[in-house]
């Protein structure tokens, strides 16, 4: 399954150039083919082939047993069905852990057809950020709840509501910024800390459960239509296909709601 289009493929400038604009983007989690196919042509900006499949796909707790060999299986099967929308790869747990293991699996994956790569981190990650950069990968910088690094972190809670955490990622966004990073990537932090961050950088900001100032949002593909196996759904997400007669309706509303900036509500926001 290798689909073709005329449609011009979105790629980092297109989303610099949207924000530029006040224009926002939607982006999604995929994980094969068919998915990632409806999604590109419901007009999705960007597919991200995330490490949340160990939870969703695999049946795993967390993010941490994900492989690059998983990842690079499903980063396969969703190149494949991907019509013109950004992909964007995870770069799994200890993928990055030094600078030569993280040159070489992000190598992996750009050869694999992501168009950009995401890792963890805030300060500790700035290096390798401007290291990959150098050599013509994008990176985004995944901030505030980072589940790779749960059993630190100890749970999966709002981060940045205490002021000296908040001042350091505010400090650390800007340095990941000058370090090179293409985008960054917010999770459940507070709207006033997203505010704060979007005040000191320059390139697009991504957000999930970060508040509606973010220039695009992000949500996982089975939250979005219902399906998830949590007992209970967190704060930001919405079940779109409950409302919806059809999978690819669902994905159309998300895409329409976060782009008149009905989505996310006061309701799916931490204050």
């Amino acid at each position: 399954m290798s689909i073709k289009s005329d449609k011009d493929l979105i790629t980092i400038s297109t989303l610099k150039r949207l924000k530029e604009k006040g224009e926002k983007f939607a982006c999604l989690t995929a994980y094969e083919a068919t998915i990632a196919e409806k999604i590109s042509k419901s007009g999705i900006e960007v597919i991200l082939v995330g490490d949340s499949l160990g939870m969703v796909i695999q049946g795993h707790d967390s993010t941490l047993p994900v492989t690059m060999e998983n990842l690079i299986y499903h980063l396969k099967c969703v190149v494949r069905g991907n019509i013109n929308s950004h992909i964007m790869a995870d770069m799994p747990f200890m993928s990055y852990s030094t600078d030569h293991l993280a040159l070489e699996n992000a190598t992996k994956l750009m050869q694999n057809g992501a168009h950009s790569i995401k890792i963890e981190g805030g300060t500790w990650i700035c290096k390798l950020t401007s290291i990959l950069a150098e050599r013509g990968i994008p990176v985004c910088a995944h901030m505030g709840l980072t589940p790779q690094s749960i059993n630190r972190i100890g749970g999966y809670f709002v981060q940045g509501r205490d002021v000296n955490k908040k001042k350091n990622m505010i400090e650390e966004a800007k340095a990941l910024e000058d370090a090179g990073a293409e985008m960054i990537l917010l999770e459940c932090v507070p709207d006033d800390l997203t505010a704060d961050i979007l005040e000191k950088i320059t390139i697009p900001v991504i957000g999930i459960g970060a508040g509606q100032r973010t220039d695009g949002q992000i949500m996982v593909i089975h939250d979005l239509l219902g399906i998830s196996c949590l007992e209970k759904s967190p704060k930001f997400v919405k079940d779109f296909l409950k409302d919806s007669s059809s999978i690819e309706e669902a994905i159309s509303n998300y895409s329409k709601s976060v782009k008149n900036k009905s989505f996310p509500s006061d309701n799916h926001t931490f204050f």
